[in-house]
């Protein structure tokens, strides 16, 4: 299949919310990765049917991309019910440092790793820590990611913080 065909296709289940993109953050560092994109299942459930694994959880090898798509998704139903202003990215450099997910919020950068298992530790990367040092960073897993998507205390509508 060519490229242009998978890029129609993409925009195609973009546009009939299906799909979602998220793109690469970068301020042009050197080892950052600047083009690219991130595709989302707005829906797990299509996801499993389509890659044919119904299986509990207990009994997945891919826990982590499904973890990883359902926070996004969720996060993003969220960020939209409460209008919020907030660009969304992911991070990675070229020596395979990443994060998960970049909000920028009113030009503050909050960064999110997911990790289903909360005894799974995850540092900040050296390099975002270094390049970005106004930024926050925490890491979401299955014991506290209700209190991350639901702070509505946190925001006023249109993103603006309290």
């Amino acid at each position: 299949m060519s490229k242009n065909t998978v890029e129609r296709y993409l925009d195609l289940l973009s546009k009939v919310y299906v799909l979602h993109s998220v793109t690469a953050f970068s301020r042009n560092l050197r080892k950052e990765i600047a083009k690219g994109k991130k595709w989302y299942f707005y829906d797990n459930g299509l996801r499993n049917i389509l890659i044919g694994n119904m299986n509990p959880i207990e009994l997945r090898n891919d826990i982590g991309p499904l973890w990883e798509n359902y926070i996004i998704s969720e996060r993003i139903k969220f960020q939209k019910y409460n209008r919020m202003l907030v660009y969304n990215y992911f991070w990675r450099t070229y020596d395979q440092q990443e994060i998960d997910w970049i909000e920028d919020r009113g030009g503050v950068l909050h960064a999110y790793e997911f990790k289903w298992n909360p005894k799974k530790r995850a540092k900040e990367p050296v390099a975002w820590k270094k390049a970005y040092t106004d930024s926050t960073f925490e890491v979401i897993n299955s014991d506290n990611y209700l209190n991350w998507l639901a702070l509505l205390h946190e925001y006023t509508p249109l993103g603006h913080q309290k």
